[in-house]
Order: C-alpha cells, then sequence, then structure tokens
C-alpha cells in the first residue's frame, strides 16, 4: 500500500495533516464494550505507517481512557503526528462514564489542559477544541482561555465542534479558530448552510466527524443489524428499523457510484467529502485495518465534475430519515 497518503492544510493555519484522519472514540467508547487496548495501539500504529498524522480524541471518551490509549500508542511518533483532544464536558466527580453537563470555565479549561497533556504524554496539545459550545460562558471567555494555553505553549492551535456561524465568528476574533469539527456527510449537510461559507471566508479548516454516517453509509448496515446494548446508535432516531430501511436508498446510491469506480461505498462517501473543498479532513472511526486501508484507499478516488453531478442530482431527491440525535443530545449541537 502507498504510505504517501497526501497532505491538507487547515484553512489559513500551518498545521498541515493527512487528508483523512482516525478518530479514535470509537476504540473505547460509543459503539459497545470497549475494543482490546493491544489491538488498538497497533491499529493507531499502522496508520502511522500508512502516512496518517491527524488523530482525534477527547477526555470526555471512555472518560480518559481514549486519551491514554492514543498517548501511548503515539509516544513513539512525537513530533510526526497531529493529536487533536477536546475540553468542555462536565464529568460525573464520582468517576461514573456519563458526562453530566457542560463546562467551559476558563479555569476548568486549563485543567482539563494539564491532565490531557499528561494522558496524552506530550508538551503541547496540538489542536485543543471545546466540545461543545457552553450557553452559561461567553465564547470570548474561552477562545481567550486557550489563548492563554497557546501563549504558554501548552496548546498549538484553538479548535470548536458543533458551534454556529455566530459563534464561530465571535471566538475567532478573540483567537484564531484553525478548526471547526462537525458532523457532515451526504446524509448530513446541514454544515453547508452557514458554517462552511463561514469557514471559507474566515481560512478555518473543517474536520468532518461521523463521515460515514456513523458506519451506516459502508453498506454493512441494514434494517437486520443488530446493535450492541451499549452501542449508541440504539437511541439515534436515524437508526430505527424503519428509518435503516428508508435511508437505503442513500447507500443504494453510493453503491451505484461504487460499481463505476471500482470502489466502495464508504470509499465514494469520503471521496465525495474530500472533492468539496480542499480543506476538509474527514476522520473516519475504525477498529478494524481492513476498513482503515478501505478508508484511506478514498484519497486515491478522483470524483469528476459530471460524477459530483450525478450524486448531487440523485442525493436531492432522497430525504433522510430520523434525526441525527436523541432529543436530550440534539439541544447542545449547532449553537
Amino acid at each position: 500500500m502507498d504510505t504517501k497518503i497526501q497532505k491538507r492544510r487547515l484553512g489559513n493555519s500551518n498545521l498541515e495533516v493527512s487528508a483523512i484522519g482516525l478518530g479514535c472514540m470509537g476504540m473505547s467508547f460509543g459503539y459497545g464494550p470497549a475494543a482490546d487496548k493491544k489491538e488498538m495501539i497497533s491499529l493507531i500504529r499502522s496508520a502511522v505507517e500508512r502516512g496518517v498524522t491527524f488523530f482525534d480524541t477527547a477526555e470526555v471518551y471512555g472518560p480518559f481512557t481514549n486519551e491514554e490509549l492514543v498517548g501511548e500508542a503515539l509516544s513513539p511518533f512525537r513530533g510526526e503526528v497531529v493529536i487533536a483532544t477536546k475540553f468542555g464536558f462536565k464529568l460525573d466527580p464520582n468517576g461514573g462514564p456519563k458526562w453530566i453537563g457542560l463546562d467551559s470555565r476558563p479555569e476548568h479549561i486549563r485543567k482539563v489542559a494539564e491532565a490531557s497533556l499528561k494522558r496524552l504524554k506530550v508538551d503541547a496539545i496540538d489542536l485543543f477544541y471545546q466540545h461543545r459550545v457552553d450557553p452559561d460562558v461567553p465564547i470570548e471567555d474561552v477562545a481567550g482561555a486557550v489563548r492563554d494555553l497557546i501563549h504558554e505553549g501548552k496548546v498549538k492551535h484553538f479548535g470548536l465542534s458543533e458551534a454556529g456561524a455566530q459563534t464561530i465568528r465571535r471566538a475567532h476574533a478573540v483567537q484564531p479558530v484553525t478548526a471547526v469539527q462537525s458532523e457532515y456527510s451526504l446524509w448530513w449537510r446541514e454544515p453547508e448552510a452557514e458554517v462552511l461559507p463561514t469557514l471559507e471566508e474566515l481560512g478555518i479548516g473543517f474536520v468532518p466527524f461521523s463521515p460515514l454516517g456513523k458506519g451506516f453509509l459502508t453498506g454493512k448496515i441494514n434494517e437486520n443489524t443488530t446493535f450492541a446494548s451499549d452501542d449508541f446508535r440504539n437511541t439515534v432516531p436515524r437508526f430505527t428499523t424503519e428509518a435503516r430501511k428508508a435511508n437505503q436508498a442513500m447507500v443504494d446510491l453510493l453503491a451505484r457510484i461504487a460499481e463505476m469506480k471500482k470502489a466502495t461505498p464508504a470509499q465514494i462517501a469520503l471521496a465525495w467529502l474530500l472533492a468539496q473543498k480542499p480543506w476538509i479532513v474527514p476522520i473516519p472511526d475504525t477498529r478494524k485495518l481492513e476498513r482503515l486501508d478501505e478508508n484511506l484507499g478514498a484519497v486515491a478516488i478522483e470524483l469528476t465534475s459530471d460524477d459530483l453531478r450525478e450524486i448531487e442530482t440523485a442525493a436531492s431527491k432522497i430525504t433522510v430519515q430520523g434525526a441525527r440525535y436523541p432529543e436530550s443530545s440534539a439541544r447542545m449541537v449547532g449553537r
């Protein structure tokens, strides 16, 4: 396999990363029981060997176990890779697995940064995202707190996750934002309305998470698929049996294009994202080496303007069924 994945720059910043990164959350959290740690360390290191230089984690994944995993796996590659992590959740003081609210107070941001540095075994956090916008803390105070950490050399770049256009502008005025991370894929295109034009104007990179629709766009999930009891997709309206049945049309579209291109539906879904803007870097999650290789293969797929028009025309006729988050989480998104 060619180890030279092309690089992309996140917006106007000097942060250059592999065109596809690796989302590490699912290795520890969210998709059923955590995977075997040794196997995941080996997978992360295989990604580096293949040219991946961008890895995504957060303190809340686990909590803490995912940052520890990523820190251990990448310790031999200091200076060669970019690790993004996140702050902004209030964790259960009794050590429970669930977050209990939001907390982006400056003193909390500092505390999270210090703890993340230790777990990741680094001197500076390459990219530090606010995980969700905290309505109780002005975004200017959040940006100011991260600016202070940047001045102290503890953080290199500031990011936002699931923030709306106005929040992005206000934060960027205080401390330039290097990247915004939000869900974006052929079956969740809301960022196209306001967020992407704002990022283009301000010179900010975009990092789509769930670029494969939490696995659905790979074509490996259908109406009969059952998930582990602690897989969060059980709570997602878009993953009810009826919704999956209705949403199969999107997978069928990807499969049709994939056949023409001698590719897989997942590769077409990722190639479509890469074709949208040169400053977009998707971070598909995986626990399997063969999926990693499949995802990275998307970089080599050239979608012509005709291909993109065909996808656009067909996709515009498909109405995706079901909300992307349960009601309880939806309140925390896109402000």
